[in-house]
């Protein structure tokens, strides 16, 4: 379990692999010595286990397998040498939930629609994402719910059919990989446990 607030934004190092398997290695600041091989990590939302972890400068790089499932339903497959990603080490018992409860089960993909900034502080601007979710997902979207996009738990602002919009402040703008995204950008998109368990009880029920 997860809880969509980012702790590092790691760089992959190197994709290796064909078809329906892929190792990728991450560059990122962790301590190796606190990764146990078998550890699992959200890398820009979906779950994924560390099955090698070395030392180097800064920090580490681990390596992660990506299978058919991942690769099929997830931007992983397109990630190359140099790709930034949100990093989230997996939730411990007694940790601080500051953000919502996320399992780095990837639903869909959500592509980005509109960026505009809102508002101009002392620390920069904000920026509003409208994004557009895939039409089997959008039911599980509501205005003032929780939404994880690119491993970042965000709160919906407003929704519309399957438009809806979140807003970023400048400091998750500065310390996650939002502050690169632009129109066109498909983002990893995990829905609400509870929505999604919500709807489903709904439909038994009917």
């Amino acid at each position: 379990m997860f809880t969509g607030l980012v702790s590092d934004v790691g760089t992959v190092v190197s994709v290796s692999g064909e078809g329906d398997l892929r190792r990728i290695a991450i560059r990122a600041s962790y301590d190796p010595a606190t990764i146990a091989l078998g550890a699992s990590i959200a890398c820009a939302g979906p779950c994924l286990t560390a099955v090698s972890v070395e030392p180097a400068e800064g920090g580490c790089v681990f390596a992660v397998d990506a299978a058919a499932e991942t690769l099929a339903r997830t931007t992983v497959g397109s990630w190359a040498a140099g790709t930034r990603i949100n990093l989230e080490r997996s939730l411990k018992i007694g940790d601080e939930l500051g953000g919502h409860l996320v399992t780095g089960h990837v639903d869909g993909l959500a592509e980005i629609v509109e960026r505009e900034s809102v508002t101009a502080g002392a620390w920069g601007p904000s920026e509003r994402f409208t994004l557009r979710a895939p039409a089997a997902l959008a039911k599980f979207i509501a205005e003032k719910g929780s939404v994880c996009l690119d491993g970042t738990s965000l709160t919906v602002n407003s929704v519309q059919g399957d438009l809806f919009s979140v807003l970023l402040i400048p400091h998750t703008l500065q310390v996650t990989t939002w502050g690169e995204r632009r129109q066109g950008d498909r983002l990893n998109l995990e829905v609400d446990l509870i929505a999604r368990y919500a709807a489903r009880l709904a439909e038994a029920r009917a």
